[in-house]
């Protein structure tokens, strides 16, 4: 007689990346909006089916089995698998395409603007998503497809079936208000690394050109204030309230205006590429793979040397930006 296949629903495997993820049934429970007892109810049915215990508790918390760390892997992905064929079918059915772009911070505000205005500009059925992410989430939002495409530095330990192209050269150049005391002379490293720095969201994500130019310098914590966006930090580098890093295509309107001078550091100088990453395999959505071709192309480059002149208010309507952490 022919052994039946195990049977596992998309209820049973969100109960469980929950758990997996939050490490615990009652928190798994209260992110779901269900009772403690069916969590565990759909676990149970989960290791009956697959005949694993998938994870004990210990003093120290959950410790899951090998196959537990498998399914783990693997539900998510089936889970991002599943929403993204609902949503594909629903596409379909209206006549439209959606593209979810993750990017990092500096990416996001400086170059995305012009790429996807004109990148979206091409297609009158494309609908873009917009979302900023520290790079150290590319892996995990590429393979559970909860986006089709990351855009920003490269993450460590890329996974493999994740293929990257790098198509920007980009450099950092710190600058200040023109009465700063430091743009009359030529800081040392001493001097600059008792200044109050003034940051975007990308010092905080610890990957990339800026986290790497304050970890160079060692700058201390307190001497750092991270706002909501790198042109909110650069408004006060203006008022000479201290030092903004900036990317050097976003800057020449207030350099020629004398509202911001750059403080000579060669040392601070720093070059770095962003690079868009994809699944590998052959189902990556063709908009994913559009984009990807059309990232390096002159028009593309061009578009997003603009800089801050293309603010996030000149988007199309069929363009959406969603802040996540």
């Amino acid at each position: 007689m022919r052994q039946e296949e195990p049977f596992v629903t998309p209820t049973q495997l969100r109960a469980f990346t929950s758990v997996v993820r939050l490490g615990s049934v009652k928190q798994a429970a209260a992110e779901l909006g269900v009772s403690e007892a069916a969590v565990s109810m759909h676990v149970g049915q989960l290791r009956k089916e697959l005949g694993d215990k998938l994870f004990t508790r210990t003093a120290a918390g959950l410790a899951f089995t090998p196959g537990g760390l498998r399914l783990a892997s693997r539900a998510a992905e089936m889970l991002g698998l599943q929403d993204r064929t609902i949503r594909e079918v629903g596409q379909a059915d209206s006549g439209r395409r959606l593209l979810r772009v993750a990017a990092s911070s500096l990416f996001a505000e400086h170059a995305a603007p012009g790429l996807i205005e004109l990148f979206a500009s091409r297609a009158d059925d494309l609908d873009v998503e917009l979302s900023l992410h520290s790079p150290h989430k590319f892996n995990t939002l590429l393979l559970t497809r909860a986006v089709d495409v990351a855009i920003g530095p490269t993450p460590p330990d890329l996974d493999a079936s994740i293929v990257g192209k790098a198509f920007l050269n980009y450099q950092i150049v710190a600058v200040t208000g023109p009465e700063h005391p430091l743009t009359k002379i030529h800081p040392s490293i001493g001097q600059l690394r008792e200044q109050t720095w003034l940051l975007g969201p990308s010092a905080a994500a610890g990957i990339g050109l800026v986290p790497d130019t304050l970890r160079r310098i060692n700058v201390a914590e307190e001497h750092q204030q991270i706002f909501q966006s790198h042109a909110a930090a650069l408004e006060e580098a203006k008022r000479g309230e201290g030092i903004a890093l900036a990317v050097s295509f976003a800057l020449p309107k207030d350099l020629a205006s004398g509202n911001l001078k750059r403080i000579s550091v060669p040392s601070l100088q720093t070059k770095a590429t962003w690079s868009i990453f994809t699944l590998a395999e052959q189902g990556t959505p063709t908009a994913a793979a559009e984009l990807s071709r059309f990232v390096t192309t002159p028009r593309a480059t061009q578009a997003m040397l603009r800089g801050g002149g293309v603010t996030l208010g000149r988007f199309r309507p069929s363009i959406h930006v969603t802040l996540w952490n």
